[in-house]
């Protein structure tokens, strides 16, 4: 193994309430870095498994996954799973991280637990980690938090999307104040975004309102495509890259970029068009 040339960035994908294209969002972000040849590794910390099923993971190939890193059982290179698409792997969910919550409890520096799997990883060669959260404030999203560089919100345009984001970016503080001094609102990216409907121009005007910069540019569209990618173990831009949804998630993708200072010039973004051939 090569030693470990880069310093990661890491990302957690987070956001308390299901629903809202968090798995989607982190599934085709990291599909859209790796396309550039940033080397990218997604960390399924959702026992729902979503993430690892996206990438057609089959359950019975997940025995080494991010419950086992969490509790020292196997380090992250023994857990990492090549996908198909070039540059990016995975560390799968499993059935087991389903009872973390509960066992991490007792464990001693319980929130430490995924920052020090890390920290004794060096061969670990990736430009970007994402963490799929799950869909709650628990100790496993803590577990993300502490270790990461920047929080990356998916808020689906509904009515009540305010309520539960403001929780979250108070939970950001305070993992800032007390574990992780680095933690950052990277920014909150506004998904399912149906134009035909004044409520989602509604709550991306009260969002933008509210959080200002802090919200991407990009909006991501209610998009079929973008449905019905996770059933063929795709992610939307390989399944299809020039519809609505992947494009969007291609600019997110940019604007991701553009933020770690690494812009995205006119021959790196013809590498998009190589990446539906991987399907």
């Amino acid at each position: 193994m090569l030693e470990n040339k880069n310093i990661p960035y890491f990302i957690s994908v987070a956001n308390q309430k299901g629903g809202v294209g968090k798995t989607t969002t982190t599934v085709n972000l990291a599909t859209a870095l790796a396309a550039v040849g940033k080397k990218t590794l997604i960390v399924d910390l959702d026992p729902q498994g979503n993430a690892s099923t996206g990438f057609g993971v089959d359950r019975s190939n997940r025995d080494n996954g991010a419950y086992e890193v969490l509790f020292g059982e196997c380090s992250v290179v023994e857990a990492s799973l090549e996908t198909l698409v070039p540059n990016l792997c995975i560390v799968p969910s499993s059935i087991h991280l389903s009872g973390a919550e509960i066992e991490l409890v007792n464990v001693e520096d319980r929130e430490l637990r995924l920052k020090k799997a890390f920290a004794d990883n060096q061969l670990v060669d990736f430009d970007y980690v994402l963490f799929d959260c799950p869909p709650s404030l628990n100790l496993i999203t803590l577990n993300a938090f502490v270790c990461s560089d920047g929080v990356v919100v998916p808020l689906q345009c509904e009515f009540y999307a305010l309520e539960g984001l403001t929780h979250l970016v108070r939970t950001i503080d305070r993992v800032r104040d007390g574990f992780n001094e680095n933690l950052s609102l990277d920014g909150i990216v506004l998904t399912m975004f149906d134009k035909r409907n004044n409520l989602s121009s509604q709550v991306a005007d009260d969002v933008r309102a509210h959080f200002g910069d802090k919200v991407y540019t990009t909006v991501i569209p209610r998009n079929v495509r973008i449905s019905e990618a996770p059933s063929y173990g795709l992610p939307a831009i390989v399944y299809d890259m020039n519809c609505s949804g992947s494009k969007a998630y291609i600019q997110l993708a940019r604007e991701v970029l553009k933020q770690r200072t690494a812009i995205i010039n006119d021959d790196e973004g013809d590498s998009y068009n190589d990446i539906s051939k991987t399907a």
